[in-house]
């Protein structure tokens, strides 16, 4: 008993060691934006988030502008549900990576691969040198 319950405080202090590697989130359906790291929330804006459809299937578009005047490297991933709210990807996609020069406007997106995506959610990190 005297081991479980030490591989059970030991396991629960690792996790409160885990960070969360998402610098901020964009859930598209409310168009509400969340930060979670004051570096990236000063140095990168959200100026559009948009839903479109494209040959039947849902397209996401997350326009950003650099408040920075140097080079930013961020990663991005996107994710996609249906009109309950239930993720729809099996398979998480992978973190895609991003330079955006100072000052530069960019957009990114996604077109949902299953066709029951309705909505999505992208987060966006900074990448570590």
């Amino acid at each position: 008993m005297k081991k479980w319950l030490a591989i059970a405080a030991a396991t629960l202090s690792l996790l409160g060691c885990a960070s969360n590697t998402s610098g901020l989130k964009i859930e598209g359906a409310s168009q509400r934006v969340i930060y979670g790291d004051n570096v990236l929330a000063g140095r990168l804006s959200i100026e559009d988030i948009s839903t479109t459809i494209v040959d039947g299937r849902t397209r996401g578009v997350v326009r950003l502008v650099s408040k920075y005047k140097g080079d930013q490297s961020i990663q991005y991933r996107f994710y996609w549900y249906d009109d309950q709210g239930l993720e729809v990807n099996a398979k998480r996609g992978p973190w895609r990576q991003l330079i955006i020069h100072g000052t530069e406007e960019a957009s990114i997106s996604e077109v949902s691969i299953n066709p029951n995506g309705r909505e999505f959610r992208v987060q966006i990190r900074q990448l570590k040198d």
